[in-house]
Order: structure tokens, then sequence, then C-alpha cells
């Protein structure tokens, strides 16, 4: 097998293979860090352990001669979001204030990969400190999407979308704040699930804000995510916010198809200023559900309005807080030629920080300020607990929520940049659902005439991960989308 079909593989096929003793976990290994080679202009990776890789490689390919092949994903390169961390690898999340700081430990996720014999091959792109919707914010270069190297990718799990899309890795972690893998996943044609908030365990995992942080997997198809998801999902004592849940195999419900399900499309999520074609999309693919047995009907969300305020209020004020750990005294970069302690702390996160984070952070601590956290930052909690009300009642109604994941399809490099509230809108759809801790998965479901690709958003009830994940394969099962390839 070629190179090029080899990295264009899905993690199915490639475990088939591997199955039949077609192709080696080395091999598909190989296939990935050259065609990383070959796309580097995309951007993808800002650190790559050739050497590491090739090593597990080898002892998979040994486990599944002597008969020992852990699962699904033994042997399958991956590659997580470079806010993971790896031990002994350089964990930078995409900011001057990290070049050289090295992980001591491994994230559970991580872990948790490594337990199920997947080869991790390095770390990937993102926006600084995952603040950013198109990968444009990254200390280390922006990452370009492969179906048009001028467009973004999405952000801020931009690295762990391109990969995907790109065939330089199999599958990806990414982590998703308001949106940070689901928008990605949708800019690049590539399946992206968002876990229920408690999970997936949030330890070793830099944090923006705990309290809407979550770690998800992006793959090329359902199955793939699906089996990501099962090896990095669970309690974990770890995190305080581990759900003790029991998780079940999500793998299980795959092909049972949507007949008698019942899909609610929020009346919020179609209004003026959505691309045209990004309806078209969305309402043909409910169309093709309701024929396979679904029943579809119109529900009502009406505080979403107010989820971008809220998200961008209660955001900022936690990234204010977590990242105030940053200033040049543990570890990190620290900034030369200061007078005095306080100087240092000025001059090294004046200088370690990129223009969007500093932003971010003085937004956040000034709702937490005195005389503005009533006007602000609690009056941001309470619409928090309006919309989360909103998605309770509907999701007592319906099975799953069907809406599109972005208003447009990938934007040019540049182009909203200098709007700042433009950038913010591209999570116009994606952000409640953090707020409402709720599982959410975006699948390729069309193209638009100039070849980009579009994403639907399938909502889920709260640690429901399994029900999205039939809705999605039951669709995927009926299109040709996801079999589409950006690099040939």
């Amino acid at each position: 097998m070629s190179e090029q079909t080899l990295a264009n593989a899905t993690v199915e096929i490639l475990g088939e293979k591997f199955s039949r003793g077609e192709v080696s976990s080395l091999e598909a290994t190989e296939a990935c860090l050259a065609r990383e080679g070959s796309t580097h202009h995309f951007g993808a990776y800002l650190h790559v352990c050739a050497e590491r890789a090739r090593k597990d490689a080898q002892l998979s390919d040994a486990r599944r001669a002597a008969g020992n092949a852990i699962g699904p994903l033994d042997g399958v390169p991956v590659a997580v979001k470079d806010l993971l961390l790896d031990q002994g690898l350089p964990t930078t999340c995409g900011s001057k204030i990290l070049k050289n700081f090295v992980a001591t430990y491994d994230a559970t996720v991580v872990s948790r990969l490594k337990a199920a014999g997947a080869v991790l091959l390095g770390k990937l792109n993102l926006d600084e400190f995952a603040m950013g919707s198109s990968n444009e914010h990254s200390a280390y270069g922006k990452a370009c999407n492969p179906w048009d190297p001028e467009r973004v990718p999405g952000g801020s799990s931009g690295g762990s979308a391109v990969a995907v899309a790109a065939g330089s890795a199999f599958a990806t972690l990414g982590t998703d704040t308001g949106g940070s893998i689901r928008q990605p996943a949708a800019m690049t044609g590539v399946v992206g699930i968002k876990p229920t908030y408690g999970r997936v365990s949030r330890f070793g995992a830099v944090a923006y804000a705990s309290s809407l942080d979550q770690v998800g997997p992006m793959g090329k198809t359902v199955r793939d995510v699906a089996w990501m998801l099962q090896a990095i999902a669970g309690h974990d004592p770890h995190d305080a916010t581990s759900s003790s849940r029991d998780v079940p195999d999500f793998t299980q419900l795959l092909e049972r198809g949507v007949q008698g399900l019942k899909i609610g499309v929020p009346k919020e999520y179609f209004v003026d200023g959505i691309d045209p074609e990004i309806q078209a999309a969305i309402k043909v693919a409910l169309a093709l559900l309701e024929k396979n047995g679904a029943t579809v009907r119109e529900i009502s969300l009406p505080h979403t309005e107010h989820g971008i305020a809220a998200y961008y209020l209660i955001a900022t004020a936690e990234a204010s807080s977590n990242l105030a750990r940053y200033d040049g005294v543990r570890y990190g970069v620290r900034a030369g030629g200061a007078q005095g302690l306080m100087d240092m702390y000025l001059k090294t996160r004046s200088e370690g920080f990129g223009f969007e984070v500093k932003k971010r952070i003085m937004l956040g601590t000034y709702v937490l300020s005195a005389g503005y956290y009533d006007a602000y930052y609690l009056k941001a909690q309470k619409a928090r607990a309006l919309i989360k009300r909103d998605f309770d009642e509907a999701l007592r109604d319906v099975d799953v929520i069907v809406a599109p994941v972005t208003p447009t399809p990938a934007f040019k490099h540049g182009e909203n940049l200098s709007d700042p509230m433009a950038m913010y809108l591209a999570d116009i759809f994606t952000v409640c659902l953090n707020l409402a801790g709720l599982p959410g998965l975006s699948l390729p479901c069309g193209f638009t005439g100039s070849g980009l690709p579009i994403g639907m958003q399938i909502i889920g009830k709260p640690f429901d991960e399994a029900t999205i994940l039939q809705v999605a394969r039951a669709y995927e099962r009926e299109t040709p989308w996801h079999t589409r390839r950006a690099v040939s």
C-alpha cells in the first residue's frame, strides 16, 4: 500500500489491515511522518517525536505478532494538541511564555491512549492557550486549511483538525472550551466530538476556562472518533470534576439507525447572517434523517442570543485566574533585565503572552474586579443558568438537537483579525453547549460551491454521547462526504 493511500485510510481500515498482516504499525507510522513532511506547510505540528513513535510502533507490531494486540487503537498513529502534557515532550500551548517547558508527567488522556497501544506522533498547533477561532494566534505560526491553504482551519484546535484532514495522523485529540473541537472539524471536513463536561479527565490539560474546557477526539469517521472516545473516557481520581458514571460501549449502538428518534431543530440557529449554502446543507441532511425514520420538529432555545456575551465574560474571568501562574518564577520563560520582582512579572507577562491572550486576561480581570463583579460576571452566570435550562427543557421532548456548527465556511487568513466581534461570532452556535456542559459532535454534511467543507452539529443529553454518535453514523452511512480527502 502506498504512503498516500495508507495516510488517507481510516482507523477502522487500518485495523483491518493490521489484522490481515497487510500493513504494520511501523509502516503506518512512517506514512504519517512522510505525510507530515510533505504537508508541513499546513502548520499542523509544533513538535514531532519521530524516533519514539517508531519504537512504539515496533512494540505494537511485536504485540500483534504474539497475538497480544490490546484493542482497536493498538499501533494506530495519533497526535495530541499541544496543551496536553506528554512526559518528556515540550508543551508550549502555542505561547512564547512556555517556549522551553517540558512536561514532567502525562495528562490522563495521553496515558490512556498509550495504554490503548496508540502511537503518539507529537504535539499539534493551536491558538495560544486555546484562545481563538482560527489558529492564527499561535506564537509558532498559523495553521492552514488543507482544502484551501489561504483559509483558516478553525480554532483553537486547528492543528488537530489539520492533521486528520491532511492525513498526517489517523486521529487526534483537541480541547473544546467554546467550540474548539467542533468548529475546526466543520471547517476541515472531519468528525469531532466534545464530550459531556466530566466525561473525560482534564488532568494534565493546561487550563483556559476550567468550568468549560473538555478534551475530545477528532477522526475521519464516526467510528474512529467513537474508538478514541472509548479509550480516553471514564473517571479519574486526579480530576475533581471527573464523573464516576460508567462509560458505555460507544460502538454498540452505532449501526442502529434513527428509526423512532426525535430530532429537534432550534429556530434560533437559523437566522439572518448564516451562509445560505450551510443552511441548505443542514436542511438536506435533516430531510435524509427524516427519510430514514427520525421525526424532525422545530424547537426553541430562547436564551441563545446571550450565549456569546455570557461565554466571553465567564471564560475570560476564569482565564485571568488560570493564567496568573505564568509569571516567570516557577517554570516557563523569564524576561531578562528586570529591576525587581514586580518589574520581572510585568516584563515576563508582557513579552511572553500574545495580544489575544493579554486582551482576554485584561477583560477577565476587569469583570472580576470590585464594583463590576455583579454587573458582569454574576449576570453572565445567571444567563448561563437560563441557557442550560433551555437545553434541559428541549431535551425532555427530543433525543438530539441538530444545528449548524458555524455561520460561515472557513474564512481567509487575516479576514477577521481586525474585527474581534466577527471572530467571536464564529463560535455563535457552539459556545452554548459548553455553558450547559452538554455533548456535541460535528460531522461533514456537504461542501460549498467553492469546495469548502460544511459541518453539521448534533447535540445530545448529558452523558448520552452514544446517541449522538448513533445519529451521526446513520447519516454518515447514507452520504459520501466523509470519504472525500483534502490531500490526495
